[in-house]
């Protein structure tokens, strides 16, 4: 049974953060293994997500009305303003608060993803595998015991080049990491030089991911 008294303590967050450690398969900024989803190509928990995108739906609306970018004050024209800035800043709180106390290094990151690269083209290449055995099968009760010449397997011209998909997808992985690296080194953009940077390093994600959905779509044409 919980008491007031030891409610009433103070909590100390510099102990909680000693304790959380990063373990791949974990959110990258809190450690909390709960619901964990990429996120900006990163493995984040469910309440980091809803935490940046209160952040991110504030971002919009300012920027969507050419208003003051977020930062330390809370001036407003309006009411809805305000409980933009409001929500953004109490979001920003809550993650400092959970943010780890060493962060994980975005390497160790980058070789946890990897094996969800590899993933990608795992399919295609058991259906290349089982084709080719399929074929070899079928071939083998048709060719005659007696001919000395085996017959001429079909040339395959549907064939996903299974190795240099696998390595655009884990470059591809990689780039984006680069790109969200530099993304949160800006932080909260403070003046047009970085405005302007954040939107052509937001370009430049948005054109990675869609070269990522191509690939997927090439994948599951060629599994079919």
């Amino acid at each position: 049974m919980i008491d007031a008294q030891t409610l009433s303590g103070p909590i100390d967050i510099a102990a909680i953060r000693n304790v959380r450690r990063w373990s791949p398969g974990a959110c990258v900024w809190c450690g909390d293994d709960n619901a964990v989803e990429m996120f900006r190509n990163e493995p984040r928990c469910g309440t980091c997500r809803e935490k940046e995108s209160v952040i991110d739906e504030a971002r919009r609306f300012l920027g969507m009305y050419g208003l003051r970018p977020l930062g330390g004050t809370l001036q407003s024209d309006d009411d809805e303003e305000r409980e933009h800035r409001v929500n953004a800043r109490d979001a920003r709180r809550e993650l400092n608060e959970m943010k780890l106390a060493e962060l994980p290094d975005p390497a160790a990151v980058r070789k946890a993803l990897r094996p969800r690269a590899a993933s990608v083209v795992s399919e295609p290449r058991s259906t290349a595998h089982s084709g080719t055995s399929s074929a070899a099968a079928s071939t083998r009760p048709s060719a005659s015991r007696t001919s000395a010449t085996p017959p001429v397997a079909p040339v395959r011209t549907d064939v996903v080049d299974v190795a240099a998909l696998e390595s655009r997808v884990t470059g591809l992985l990689d780039q984006l990491s680069a790109i969200d690296a530099q993304m949160n080194l800006i932080g909260e953009p403070a003046g047009l030089a970085a405005r302007a940077r954040i939107s052509d390093l937001e370009k430049q994600r948005a054109t990675v991911l869609r070269t990522l959905a191509a690939l997927e779509k090439a994948r599951i044409a060629a599994g079919q």
